[in-house]
């Protein structure tokens, strides 16, 4: 399992700036701040570093999973912020049927994709329809009264005499 990512980047404020901003709809923020570096994620507990270089970088591939909401969040806020479209949100069939997500380079050319693995939430028509019923609560019964007897009861039989 993966703690934290670096990422190397030749014009930092730039690349700060993007991801601020094209982050911030999956729940990503500066979390720590250096100079010529950056984590983000959760306070205390970056998982992206996005860190200066001097050196020509290798454009990379980074993948961050949450909703389908959010897959279309990001990439809106992430062509604002001066991405390019690398593919706008939509169901990638090929990798599995639920697959969505959206990819964008940022302004150094790596590929940020967001994407969700979970099915689609059915219409609320659909989820109503699968419920079963609810149960109707009744107050508990008291106990039945035995109702008065109205039938007469039978005479005891004379005696007989000797």
């Amino acid at each position: 399992m993966l703690d934290h990512v670096s990422l190397r980047v030749q014009d930092f404020p730039r690349a700060l700036a993007f991801y601020k901003a094209a982050l911030a709809p999956i729940g990503y923020a500066v979390a720590m701040e250096y100079p010529g570096g950056a984590g983000m994620g959760e306070p205390g507990k970056p998982d992206l570093w996005i860190s200066l270089t001097e050196k020509l970088p290798h454009p990379t591939h980074l993948a961050f999973r949450t909703s389908r909401a959010r897959v279309d969040a990001f990439h809106a806020a992430a062509l604002a912020a001066g991405g390019t479209d690398n593919g706008p949100p939509g169901v990638r069939a090929d990798y599995h049927p639920h697959y969505y997500a959206a990819f964008v380079l940022d302004p150094e050319g790596n590929n940020i994709e967001v994407v969700c693995h979970d099915a689609p939430a059915a219409p609320k028509a659909a989820r109503a329809a699968r419920r079963p019923a609810k149960a109707v609560r009744t107050p508990p019964r008291k106990p039945a009264r035995k109702a008065a007897r109205k039938t007469p009861k039978p005479n005891p039989k004379p005696k007989k005499r000797r």
